[in-house]
């Protein structure tokens, strides 16, 4: 277990996205990937009546529909995992790098 002082700035930047998604919804999760060309995606959990996402999940499949077909890193924040959105990811990916972070607290899931 690490801080965030101990990512470097582009899993920083993604930590800061998922921080700020989760925070624009009132949401305890947010969660945000870049994809092999750098583009970046963010998104809060969604908890409708019809459609139930975690953060990471949500995040995946907004890069996937924009065309991503590797997802490089992710970053969860606000839970200790999400391994239904890991499970997405790594439908993309095997080999990305994913992280926690709960309040300060940066743990390395992948």
């Amino acid at each position: 277990m690490s801080d965030l002082t101990d990512l470097d700035a582009e899993d920083a930047k993604l930590a800061t996205l998922a921080r700020g998604a989760a925070g624009r919804v009132q949401q305890a999760t947010g969660a945000a990937v870049r994809d092999g060309i750098g583009r970046t995606y963010a998104s809060a959990a969604v908890d409708l009546p019809s459609l139930r996402l975690t953060a990471l999940q949500a995040a995946v499949a907004q890069a996937y529909a924009a065309g991503a077909d590797k997802i490089e890193a992710a970053v969860v924040f606000g839970a200790e995992s999400d391994e239904d959105g890991l499970k997405a990811a790594r439908e993309i990916s095997a080999d990305l790098t994913a992280y926690a972070v709960l309040r300060k607290e940066v743990t390395r899931l992948v």
